[in-house]
């Protein structure tokens, strides 16, 4: 599925045609949920919308991470839109994590079940995006040079989605492939040769078990061990999909009112300290049962009491060892709370990783205490104890998280400022959608929105924008300004939660939630910890109110 250059859509007038009128009235990049979401809420507004993406398909994240093994942790039912009840009614899932073909499988069906493909241009990029002062307009350059004029300017390129490429001496050296993750070539074969996996993180537990069959041999360089927790993956039974279309609208508000944006039964009303050991360790062990469920429908304080997280924590670690055969190698892929507590990184869902670890064609690398990288070389890696030979090197080494694509290319608003240098120090935002001093743009899930099921809060996302430019084209309003003290105030509250949490230590493990593991910009809060649940009430309650944040004019 691919487009080409597509003219403005008909009835929208150029802004260089003497019409006085922009391109689109809305411009959105990504063409990824967000980018769906946007012209199903924006179309339904009357307003005229396009979508650009690089890529060559849509899918978003689902069109570029292709490395083997790649799959939502979300269970498949719910990370999906959910403003057409046919879809939801129609589309059959087959598995309980769908894989990444088929989670992008389900996101064409849903653009041409709703006739989206006018609205959306491929194989285009963005270079830059422009506030222009003098007509309250927003424009976009491609890299072929075109421009495109809109009033509202929407980002939706995903808060993982810029790849983070570490500064490891020689990586230009290499003479096989070397690539980041989210860059996997298309059609390269792997299948008997040697391939180095530098870092550990939830892409490599997805990906090394998927190496590990046809490699030759598969070297992961560890530089911080997980806590792994079971994905436990199913196939989809007729019984179960009947289960849960007959009861779509309470997964829906299940997700809306978790504080995950999760379908899960959580809170459960008990505390692990208040319960008695054997109690605690019979609840934990009925509710090993996969996902994320186990951390929030076993005990409310995993997350809030240090006491309770250690307890939780270990009991995963003793899950973890128990399925590695070598007692040392096991210390080496176990973190415990002295590391750093469950939750400061983001845990991955296993689909086999740590059994993969029982094949002698699969190696693991200390390279935090035991033996760090040194370089890479013209045929591996050098660390400070030997040299590894390689005929393929995968970089699975994260993401400039929350803001890293829109500093990826300069968004230039009203004073001349670009994102990438306000946000040198602080990554501030009125509620992860607006920014001050950049007016008429919105961003989904931007920094300091919650860490959620990401479709539910870019749902919860569009639907305020939407109401935003409905209230401002029905009162005639040419553009609003996020207010400054708006922003701080949203930025003080989330730094407070955020200081008040567990999570708060993440920065000493490199963690991708605090932006620790860049090497171009310090730690800071990202994430609005309050909550996913009232962070949508607070969506709510400011539409509700007239959007007091922004200043129309």
């Amino acid at each position: 599925m691919t487009t080409t250059t597509i003219a403005p859509e008909a009835g929208a007038a150029s802004a260089t045609n003497g019409a006085g009128k922009p391109d689109f009235d809305a411009i959105g990049i990504g063409a990824g949920f967000a980018g769906i979401a946007l012209i199903h809420y924006l179309r339904e507004a009357g307003l005229s919308v396009r979508v650009f993406d690089r890529a060559s398909d849509v899918g978003g994240t689902w069109a570029w991470n292709r490395y083997p093994g790649a799959a939502t942790d979300s269970e498949s039912y719910y990370y999906c839109l959910t403003f057409s009840k046919e879809i939801l009614q129609e589309w059959k899932w087959t598995q309980r994590y769908p894989g990444r073909a088929e989670t992008q499988a389900y996101m064409r069906f849903v653009v041409d079940k709703c006739d989206m493909m006018p609205h959306i241009q491929l194989n285009t990029e963005i270079t830059e995006a422009r506030y222009l002062a003098d007509k309250g307009w927003w424009q976009v350059t491609t890299g072929t040079g075109e421009t495109f004029t809109c009033k509202y300017f929407v980002s939706g390129m995903g808060m993982i989605s810029q790849p983070e490429i570490p500064a490891i001496k020689g990586l230009d050296t290499f003479k096989g492939p070397i690539f980041h993750s989210s860059r996997w070539p298309e059609g390269l074969d792997y299948a008997g040769k040697r391939v180095g996996v530098i870092g550990a993180g939830a892409t490599s537990v997805q990906m090394v078990p998927e190496l590990a069959k046809t490699a030759a041999d598969v070297t992961v360089f560890q530089r911080t061990p997980n806590y792994i927790l079971p994905a436990m993956q199913r196939p989809m039974t007729p019984e179960w999909e009947k289960e849960i279309k007959d009861n779509y609208e309470a997964i829906i508000a299940k997700c809306r009112n978790h504080v995950f944006g999760m379908a899960f039964d959580s809170p459960v009303g008990r505390n692990v300290l208040d319960t008695p050991p054997e109690e605690r360790q019979r609840i934990f062990e009925e509710n090993w049962t996969g996902s994320f469920r186990w951390v929030f429908e076993t005990f409310d304080d995993l997350l809030a009491s240090p006491e309770a997280n250690k307890l939780a924590g270990d009991f995963i670690t003793s899950k973890m060892k128990a399925r590695v055969n070598d007692p040392e190698l096991a210390e080496l892929l176990c973190p415990t709370y002295d590391d750093y507590p469950l939750f400061a990184k983001r845990p991955p869902l296993d689909h086999g990783y740590l059994e993969a670890f029982n094949r002698d064609n699969v190696h693991l690398v200390d390279i935090k205490k035991a033996e760090p990288i040194v370089e890479v070389t013209e045929t591996g890696v050098r660390t400070s104890k030997r040299d590894f030979e390689f005929d393929i090197i995968v970089l699975a080494t994260g993401f400039k998280a929350y803001t890293g694509s829109l500093e990826a290319f300069p968004i230039i608003g009203a004073t001349g400022q670009t994102l990438n240098e306000k946000w040198q120090t602080v990554s501030g935002s009125i509620m992860g959608v607006a920014v001050a001093d950049f007016p008429n743009m919105f961003m989904v899930t931007g920094p300091q929105a919650p860490f959620a099921n990401l479709p539910t809060s870019i749902e919860q996302n569009v639907i305020w924008i939407t109401a935003c430019i409905r209230k401002m084209e029905h009162e005639g309003y040419a553009t609003f300004w996020p207010k400054a003290d708006a922003e701080a105030a949203w930025t003080k509250q989330t730094a407070d939660i955020h200081a008040q949490t567990l999570m708060a230590q993440g920065d000493k493990v490199n963690s991708w939630m605090m932006g620790a593991n860049r090497a171009d910009k310090g730690a800071r809060v990202l994430i609005y910890f309050g909550g996913a649940n009232f962070y949508y009430d607070a969506l709510d309650q400011s539409a509700a109110a007239g959007f007091p944040e922004l200043e129309f004019r």
